[in-house]
């Protein structure tokens, strides 16, 4: 009598069956206990017992129809507190149990899908032609209290289920085809998977726009030197000269000598970009050139990062280090290939070091230089 008050005032409701955690693979690092035939229940196997979770979920490609009754509700936004809250987005749904164990094997349990086809969208905004599905996901489930008969035995279960999102656990139900005849999937329908990437594509394309490296750009400021002690007159001296007769007899080497020093003095405030003030030329290389000349710029780059060395007459002093990088992995792009070269413009001793690739040759055996210290200190037999 129960299930026929079902059949009459439920409706159909899509059940994609939990079948367990997907088996590892051999090899994995996380601690797992796989679906063997030695567990006979592989719905109540856990993929990693140290987190204590299922990520990768298995579920039967076949999906059952079961009755179910919940009430309805309106999705109401609760602006009375910090924030947008949705206090209806939970549905608790009610089926017999007798007809969960006849059409499913068991009854109800979490992790199993829903899907509720009387709640299909045909009317959508964009330009799908199929109507998008409403799926919920059991979190879980209980005997209500309104399920016991007078002879107190139980005969409903009540499933707590939460709108499906799009995550790894749920990969298998989103890789499902979307019915429209174009090869999509529900991910491409359902998930705002997509939309975020573009978001966040956009975000990333503005922020290499607004701060295309880190520190300040100070390179468009002229400089004006302040040499002393090497036959170059200082700009102070220079200033003091106030009459307009005697400004225009002043030997340019006054303003336009090769400044000596830094001028800003914070990290990356311009001074880490390796070029000299006032677009001053300079050359750059791996060991200095011969016989330079009083206020010439040179660029060491075999140093990580690169040093910018100013030549004072006597010997060559250190002005500056390249300290200024990208601001992500990525790094700027090349419009007309449309390829990222930040591999090469973010160098530092700590990218290079955890991103080192290469090998090296040793007795004639190529090795890995970056590897770990438990595979570096291994025993190995001296034949």
């Amino acid at each position: 009598m129960i299930n026929e008050q079902f059949q009459v005032g439920g409706t159909d409701i899509f059940i994609h069956k939990y079948l367990g955690p997907v088996a590892p693979t051999d090899g994995e690092s996380t601690p797992t206990t796989p679906n063997t035939s030695a567990n006979p229940i592989p719905e109540l196997g856990i993929q990693d017992v140290l987190f204590m979770e299922n990520r990768d979920r298995n579920y039967e490609p076949d999906v059952y129809t079961i009755r179910g009754i919940y009430t309805m509700a309106d999705l109401d936004f609760n602006l009375s507190q910090f924030g947008l809250f949705l206090q209806n987005d939970t549905v608790l749904m009610h089926f017999h149990l007798r007809n969960c164990v006849d059409t499913l094997g068991r009854k109800i349990m979490p992790g199993d899908v829903l899907e509720l086809p009387h709640l299909k969208d045909e009317y959508a905004l964009d330009n799908n032609y199929v109507a998008l599905k409403r799926f919920y996901v059991v979190q879980d489930v209980s005997r209500p209290a309104n399920g016991f008969s007078q002879t107190w035995y139980p005969h409903l279960v009540r499933a707590k289920c939460v709108p499906l999102i799009d995550s790894q656990e749920f990969s298998q139900i989103f890789a499902q085809d979307s019915g429209n005849g174009d090869g999509t999937t529900l991910k491409d329908l359902l998930s705002t998977y997509n939309q975020n990437i573009q978001i966040n594509d956009q975000i990333i394309t503005q922020a290499a726009l607004d701060a295309p490296v880190s520190g300040y750009t100070t390179n468009q400021f002229f400089v004006v030197p302040q040499s002393t002690g090497t036959g170059l007159v200082s700009y102070a001296a220079a200033s003091d000269v106030t009459d307009d007769a005697s400004m225009d007899t002043m030997d340019a080497s006054m303003i336009l000598n090769t400044p000596d020093g830094q001028t800003y003095a914070a990290y990356a405030s311009g001074n880490g970009s390796g070029i000299p003030k006032n677009g001053v030329p300079f050359g750059s290389g791996i060991q200095f050139p011969q016989n330079p000349s009083t206020g010439q710029y040179y660029l060491r780059v075999d140093y990580l990062p690169n040093v910018l060395y100013r030549f004072d007459g006597k010997k060559w002093i250190m002005t500056e280090q390249n300290v200024r990088m990208t601001m992500n992995q990525f790094g700027a792009q090349d419009v007309s290939t449309g390829t990222f070269y930040g591999s090469q413009i973010r160098q530092t001793q700590k990218t290079s070091f955890i991103n080192n690739t290469t090998t090296a040759t040793i007795n004639g055996q190529v090795v890995v230089e970056r590897q770990a210290l438990n595979s570096v200190l291994l025993p190995k037999a001296d034949n």
